[in-house]
């Protein structure tokens, strides 16, 4: 889900942000469909239930190791009191609550994961919470369409020929020696290296003790286009029973075959032998 959203829900606007990659619901927007002029006092009234604070409680102890028991224990048993008031941001100051988040700005007011929202918006109203449920469904199901094209747009893209010179000279694997052929290599995984990269996941890190990750995180959009096509290659070469040797070869060959292709590099040499022609 994008960082910011909003979904209508019998005619209220709700926002929605992705916060910590978990979905949080506006309970101030919420809180407008009983009370518009104030929808703050009904968040606190909310706030003073016993069975609120229980709820509270409970979401942050399965989901929050830092969450103050001792504190929430007062407030556990202040709850429902006549004399008890508790806003959102003393309570997340005082526990530790991640569960509610309060803010300013533009998109300010109290947001509630998406747990608490709904529990909330039943309190308010269980249509309301049957419709939030349902348009926060909704919007999910959208941006997972959108994921999709993305996905879709973005292989594009990878697949988009690489144009300079210098970074061309850089992607073409190298050739393998009868001797690097020959070699019986340990895993499935270098032998798809060698194919591509020239080189073992091991020999790499040796050689670039500085480097995060490993040879493969290094890889460009275009390489791994590369890759996961060797993968399936090689899967299939295995099932026909082919020796790693022989594999290794063809793999190299057609590693270096498409790298030319999604470089450019190959078109410029057949435009080069058509003009010698």
């Amino acid at each position: 889900m994008k960082k910011n959203a909003e979904i209508t829900v019998l005619s209220e606007t709700v926002r929605v942000q992705r916060i910590a990659q978990e979905d949080f619901i506006s309970l101030t927007d919420i809180a407008k469909f009983r009370n518009p002029d104030a929808p703050a006092d009904i968040i606190k009234n909310w706030l003073r239930s016993r069975s609120t604070i229980d709820l509270l409680g409970l979401w942050e102890k399965l989901n929050n190791p830092a969450f103050k028991l001792v504190e929430f224990d007062q407030f556990r048993f202040e709850a429902g009191e006549n004399t008890f008031v508790l806003s959102p941001k003393k309570w997340i100051e005082t526990t530790g609550a991640v569960g509610l988040i309060s803010k300013s700005g533009r998109y300010g007011g109290t947001y509630a994961h998406k747990d608490i929202a709904f529990e909330f918006a039943s309190w308010v109203s269980v249509e309301f919470k049957l419709y939030l449920i349902k348009e926060f469904q909704r919007l999910q199901e959208a941006e997972q369409k959108q994921l999709g094209w993305d996905v879709k747009r973005n292989l594009t893209k990878i697949n988009y020929r690489i144009h300079t010179d210098a970074i061309r000279a850089n992607l073409i694997p190298p050739e393998l020696t009868g001797k690097q052929i020959s070699l019986i290599y340990a895993s499935e995984a270098d032998v798809l290296n060698m194919a591509l990269f020239g080189i073992t996941a091991k020999d790499w890190r040796d050689a670039n003790p500085g480097e995060k990750g490993n040879i493969r995180d290094q890889a460009n959009a275009s390489q791994l286009v590369c890759l996961a096509n060797l993968e399936n290659l090689n899967a299939l070469f295995i099932n026909e029973g082919m020796p790693q040797p022989e594999r290794l070869q063809k793999l190299n060959r057609i590693a270096i075959e498409q790298m030319e292709i999604l470089t450019g590099e190959h078109s410029r040499r057949l435009l080069g032998e058509g003009g010698q022609a």
